[in-house]
């Protein structure tokens, strides 16, 4: 068996499963806050388009998807972020869900032959950066995301010897679970440390399409790269995902765009370990990808649930809107794991508890004291839940002793 197995964490599901365990003795009908899979209905556009094409059963596909998709993805691309140009067949590969990439990208990237290969991961942070990190032989450095640096990661904490060190750089913008936007000028002082010291930047920016203010969307990496003046974005690569942006995460259908060399080498990788994009999968995606309706009205209703969730909840917790995403992170009056265990069992209410989503670093574990809510239910579910907090912060929480 391969050693770096037994370095895996315990799954996350596995972990909060283990806590919530025990039955729930009240006649309430349970509440998904926990998992961040959106329930707004997919598009009808997108569901059309699979039934249209369901003929394609009939045939394999390869790697790189069909022409119309690449293309599709890179007019998006080239749209949404200010970019002059984007080539698709050599800067665009289509995935099956961003998870398996962002940890597949490791697997190509890390060269365990060097001597301590550093994989840089922000704190918190979803899995698939650490596990991906671990098993391809790097050692994780975690940038913490603190109160203090308003959630954004703290660069100026990583000392010149883990840059130097430094094989792969995660970073998530907007962030989960805190929602944060790592500014502009921050992507390109990334992209300068990635010149100076030879490392590759992977953005998980698949939140980057739910934000607050319609006229400020979150810059994106290659955005910050073309605006440098990196036209073949250097070191840099993107993961962009449907299942946020238009409602279909069963639909598994993402891609990676950036640095044509880094793209052609995860081609690769992907000619064996992954699996190709069936064809109707290919023909919804490129259908969702070139319509922009459904996420404007998809960015509305996530507005309308964080207003009402501030409204019944401020009275009772501190609670700050996110510049983007769809997650609440909010502070805890007792220990986290404490408030996610007595919330599900006395309102049937699940949410995380932050401790979950990060690692003790620098004698801390940043994410202590917070839960993270996932505004996806449908707005009545999101005002019920509201108001079951509320109350139980009110007449029902007690501290551990």
């Amino acid at each position: 068996m391969n050693p770096r197995l037994a370095s895996l964490p315990t799954y996350l599901w596995g972990k909060y499963l283990q806590l919530v365990f025990s039955k729930v003795h009240v006649d309430l009908s349970p509440i998904s806050l926990h998992i961040g899979e959106p329930k707004h209905a997919p598009p009808k556009v997108i569901r059309q388009a699979l039934v249209d094409s369901l003929s394609g059963l009939r045939h394999y596909t390869n790697v790189k998807g069909s022409q119309e998709l690449r293309e599709a993805i890179a007019s998006w691309l080239q749209q949404r972020f200010k970019l002059a140009h984007v080539n698709p067949d050599r800067q665009v590969l289509p995935v099956n869900g961003t998870r398996e990439a962002l940890f597949g990208i490791a697997q190509c990237v890390v060269d365990s032959r060097q001597p301590n290969p550093k994989v840089l991961i922000p704190n918190p942070f979803y899995e698939a950066y650490l596990c991906g990190a671990i098993l391809a032989g790097g050692s994780p450095v975690y940038t913490n995301c603190l109160e203090a640096t308003d959630f954004l990661p703290d660069f100026s904490s990583v000392s010149k010897q883990d840059w130097q060190d430094c094989q792969l750089l995660y970073i998530c913008s907007p962030s989960n679970p805190c929602g944060t936007i790592i500014p502009r000028e921050s992507m390109e002082m990334l992209i300068r440390y990635a010149e100076r010291y030879d490392f590759i930047i992977a953005s998980d920016e698949c939140y980057s399409e739910i934000y607050g203010n319609e006229d400020t969307p979150p810059t994106g990496l290659l955005e910050a790269a073309w605006a440098m003046g990196l036209e073949d974005f250097k070191r840099c690569i993107v993961f962009h995902s449907l299942s946020k942006r238009s409602n279909v995460p069963g639909l598994r259908s993402g891609f990676v765009a950036g640095d044509a060399e880094i793209i052609q080498k995860f081609e690769k990788y992907r000619s064996y370990q992954g699996y190709t994009m069936p064809s109707y999968i290919q023909a919804a995606s490129t259908i969702a990808w070139k319509d922009e309706k459904h996420v404007v009205k998809n960015r509305q209703l996530y507005r309308e649930k964080f207003a009402v969730m501030k409204d019944i909840l401020s009275p009772t917790l501190p609670v700050h809107i996110p510049p983007a995403s769809f997650y609440l992170w909010l502070k805890t009056p007792i220990p986290d794991v404490d408030f996610t265990r007595q919330l599900y069992l006395q309102k049937h209410v699940m949410v995380i508890p932050g401790s979950y989503l990060a690692y003790r670093s620098e004698g801390i574990n940043p994410g202590e004291g917070f839960i993270r809510l996932a505004l996806v239910p449908e707005l009545q579910q999101c005002v019920e839940a509201a108001y079951r907090i509320k109350n139980f912060i009110e007449t029902g929480l007690t501290q551990r002793h």
